[in-house]
């Protein structure tokens, strides 16, 4: 344990230092005696948690590592946090989805029993052109961007209510105003009815959605003018949760 304790010491120590620092110093800094610093540092070293050049150490891509899954972790929690809050704020559940690399991700999703979220029934990334999630997404694309996605995942009737073709669901989302709010009712789950919010940033599509029961329709309108605002006051907690 003690070994450990120091060695994490000298970590810490390295992290402080961005141009790097020879051993003496580090030693200095921990409160080591040196010849158990050149030891450590040495290890730290084989095992990658630390790189020497020209004398002097700098933290290795093991402890990048270990860094960026610190970060992504507290990205994750930030933004079920956000979700939590938004979700008891409204009393609806809410979504959070991304479009990354031609693929729809659904990151998060935020419920209560009271308050279920929509069974995944068909799959999500097949079925972008059904629910308020991926027409939101899709409407913040290229047209030649909306075009592959549609060549992969060609429109097809889920309910009596989804769009019947990929020409109609093309002219839907040309006829979407930049920033607007995207309304579905029971395109994709019968007895549901669904708003997604478009989040922009950078080259990044992302979306909170929100979704309620069919008999609850009439509640829909308010609770995604709610969301707006609690997305507006909120966003920049969000916004470091894009990239996850």
């Amino acid at each position: 344990m003690g070994s450990v304790q120091r060695a994490m010491r000298l970590l810490e120590s390295v992290a402080e230092h961005e141009h790097g620092a020879p051993a003496k110093q580090l030693a200095r800094e921990t409160g080591l005696a040196l010849p158990t610093a050149y030891h450590l540092l040495r290890t730290l070293v084989h095992e990658g948690y630390l790189r020497r050049d020209q004398g002097l150490f700098f933290l290795g891509e093991a402890a990048e590592r270990l860094s960026s899954s610190g970060a992504q972790e507290k990205r994750r929690s930030t933004i079920a946090e956000t979700l939590a809050h938004w979700r008891d704020a409204i009393g609806v559940p809410v979504y959070y989805a991304i479009y990354r690399d031609g693929e729809i991700e659904v990151m998060c999703v935020s419920e209560t029993p009271g308050n279920p979220a929509v069974e995944e029934w068909a799959d999500f990334r097949e079925t972008a052109h059904a629910h308020a999630i991926g027409q939101c997404l899709l409407s913040q694309l290229g047209e030649d961007a909306r075009r592959d996605h549609l060549d992969r995942y060609p429109v097809q009737a889920i309910t009596p209510y989804t769009v019947r073709d990929n020409h109609t669901l093309l002219r839907r989302l040309d006829r979407t105003r930049r920033m607007e709010p995207v309304f579905e009712r029971q395109e994709y789950a019968l007895g549901t009815v669904c708003a997604a919010i478009p989040i922009t940033m950078g080259t990044t599509a992302a979306t909170v959605a929100i979704s309620l029961p069919a008999h609850q329709a009439d509640r829909l309108a308010a609770a995604t003018r709610q969301l707006q605002s609690e997305v507006g006051r909120l966003l920049g907690s969000l916004a470091i949760s894009i990239s996850i």
